[in-house]
């Protein structure tokens, strides 16, 4: 038996007063405020980027015409998802080896950058096939980046709270990610009005992006002045030499947590994209609403979305997280169909119903995943094991849905297709929580020990080891793999 696993064995079996953090509150949403930032700004980007989809293709693939010039212009944007699981390895493991905070500044202001470079871009008019060729360029540098933002975030976040609250604050991640969709979609929305088209075409395009600059150099300052977490600190990674992440360590002595967040990341993307990504093409090309109806509709369902996402964090907190997402998923399996009967009515209003509905049951997820994905792994690895999962299930399950469910519906013309692809979805959901996933809210994170709010709560976790180190047994057998596999070696 090697030195690490002695000391690690005789380390769990006692649980001391110093061992527990004591979060202070103002930090801690100093934390949540400046990574959510980041998240808002990358989906500021989706935001900016969906509406201007037909001006960009114009400018960038005027060679090409009518619906080939949109195909072109959302190709350049898809792309992103190409390189985000790439993205997510390199900053993943980063994160792992130097700490959470740089590799979360870094990330942030790299997308800046990428962003405001968009704005800066000549169109084809100017320098010719250049123009799409740095447009391309810009895409996958956002991109890249990306894939190590939001698990980035996520474990930030989950890392730095205390445990009974780690399901509320955690929510916050979520509602950046749609305070930015509906900003952007928002500005340009408002430009598009006061300018009017033939300006947003000639340069009135450019502004949203270069708005994207000082949003991110903000984030970066907030994210540069921010504590470590104390999990990445703590004695346990410092005396065990743990910070030398390994993709080896990953996939050899982490695969069944590797599973099980692929698993839940995909049906949860697959299910995010097909109402908040799909939706508005469905509602213009199969239901026949305009552009602009369509859209706004959805705006204005992600801006109620935005306290179902918090309630779903703070329940989460006393009923547990796995309820709320059963919860999501039964109802997802119940109403979808009733919920897309709705929308194929016609009537403004129960249009509007159904997407509500669809809307309130994908925020009982938003407010779960940002506190439940964190805690499948232990500390050492958990940034690179997200950002792994996530990227790869974003980009093979979430980025397709919107292709598949459009591809579905041409081969059988029926306008129900998303809601059987988002009941599939939610059954695979339901046996991956129901049988493979641990219930974590309340508790420490793996390989973290307890965090609390008030001193006063130190006495408790004391009197109750054993549950406040759950995750000592799992432990134990990765340290014994391992040492077996050592041995072999």
């Amino acid at each position: 038996m090697d030195k690490n696993t002695k000391k690690h064995r005789k380390k769990t079996q006692h649980l001391q007063k110093d061992d527990i953090t004591v979060v202070d509150t103002k930090v801690v949403k100093k934390s949540v405020f400046a990574t959510a930032i980041g998240n808002a700004m990358e989906w500021f980007d989706f935001g900016i980027y969906s509406y201007l989809a037909v001006i960009l293709g114009a400018l960038f693939f005027p060679e090409f015409s009518g619906p080939l010039q949109l195909v072109f212009s959302f190709a350049t944007f898809s792309v992103a998802f190409l390189v985000r699981p790439f993205g997510g390895m390199f900053f993943g493991m980063l994160g792992d080896r130097l700490g959470r905070k740089k590799i979360l500044a870094i990330t942030l202001i790299i997308m800046a950058l990428a962003t405001l470079s968009i704005g800066l871009i000549p169109t084809y008019e100017s320098i010719g096939i250049a123009a799409p060729i740095l447009l391309l360029a810009a895409r996958l540098v956002q991109g890249f980046s990306a894939g190590g933002e939001y698990s980035g975030a996520m474990t930030f976040i989950a890392e730095s709270t205390a445990d009974k609250k780690r399901g509320f604050l955690s929510s916050g991640l979520e509602v950046g990610t749609l305070v930015g969709y509906i900003t952007g979609a928002g500005i340009v929305t408002l430009l598009t009005f006061v300018l009017g088209s033939e300006t947003m075409h000639e340069w009135g395009w450019r502004i949203p992006f270069f708005i994207a600059a000082p949003i991110g150099f903000i984030g970066f300052y907030l994210r540069s002045n921010l504590e470590e977490t104390p999990a990445f600190e703590s004695k346990e990674m410092e005396e065990n030499n743990e910070r030398k992440a390994s993709l080896k360590n990953i996939f050899v002595y982490h695969r069944r947590s590797l599973l099980i967040c692929l698993g839940l990341v995909s049906f949860y993307n697959t299910v995010y994209y097909v109402i908040l990504t799909y939706m508005p093409s469905h509602l213009n090309a199969v239901l026949g609403y305009g552009d602009t109806k369509g859209l706004l509709l959805i705006l204005v369902v992600m801006v109620i979305m935005i306290p179902f996402v918090l309630m779903a964090g703070y329940f989460s907190d006393r009923i547990g997280n796995k309820r709320i997402i059963m919860f999501g998923l039964s109802g997802m399996i119940i109403l979808s169909i009733p919920a897309f009967l709705l929308i194929g009515s016609g009537n403004s209003w129960l249009v509007f119903l159904g997407l509500m509905i669809l809307g309130a049951l994908l925020a009982s997820f938003q407010g779960v995943m940002p506190s439940l994905l964190p805690s499948l792994f232990f500390t050492e690895v958990r940034y690179g094991s997200l950002a792994i999962t996530y990227n790869v299930a974003t980009s093979v399950f979430g980025g397709t849905a919107p292709l598949v469910v459009s591809w579905l519906i041409s081969v059988t013309m029926s306008r129900l297709v998303p809601a059987y692809y988002i009941i599939f979805a939610s059954i695979i959901g339901i046996i991956i929580v129901a049988f493979f996933v641990v219930e974590t809210s309340g508790k420490s994170l793996r390989g973290q020990p307890p965090a609390v709010e008030e001193k006063q709560e130190v006495k408790d976790v004391l009197e109750d080891p054993e549950e406040a180190l759950w995750w000592e047994e799992e432990k134990r057998e990765i340290a014994e793999r391992k040492e077996d596999y050592n041995n072999d070696e």
